[in-house]
């Protein structure tokens, strides 16, 4: 039988971010939001964008954004915030506003089942370790940025 002792700490933050992914998905249940929608939806945070600027700034074809930018459009979370012709940018709206917090209240859930397990001192010392771990990774920057590329497969 396997032991989470026996396996390594790439394998230990997948899993855990796995259960993260779940526990939001299950906060955001009934809003019809999936896993791909997260990294439109985190870079409206910043503000209006075009389907072309979503693209650019993700990595990914226009094709595929403009398919996550309809969901959401169809579903209420997101709404187009003026343009011309040509250019349709969206925002987050009041219902994509919602479903952020509900999806930051239960990762501040996880968080603070953590601090419960771990003790303050030492969920600080874990966070710093994994501030250090994303620098080492070299995605500090596009999460800085709300800038985080999705993998092929997870925005459509």
């Amino acid at each position: 039988m396997l032991s989470p002792e026996d396996l390594d700490a790439a394998t230990l933050l997948s899993l855990l971010g796995g259960a993260v992914d779940r526990d939001v998905l299950t906060a955001l249940t009934g809003t019809g939001m999936r896993r791909g929608h997260r990294y439109v939806v985190q870079r409206l945070l910043e503000g209006p964008a075009t389907a072309t600027e979503l693209a650019t700034v993700l990595g990914v074809s226009q094709q595929a954004v403009s398919k996550s930018v309809q969901e959401l459009l169809a579903l209420g979370h997101v709404e187009r915030a003026g343009g011309d012709g040509r250019s349709k940018p969206v925002r987050l709206s009041r219902s994509g506003l919602d479903a952020v917090a509900r999806a930051r209240t239960a990762r501040a859930k996880v968080t603070e089942q953590l601090r419960e397990h771990l003790g303050a001192e030492q969920l600080e010392r874990l966070r710093a370790d994994l501030l250090v771990a994303l620098d080492a990774t070299g995605i500090a920057e596009e999460v800085r940025g709300r800038r985080v590329v999705p993998s092929a497969d997870q925005l459509g």
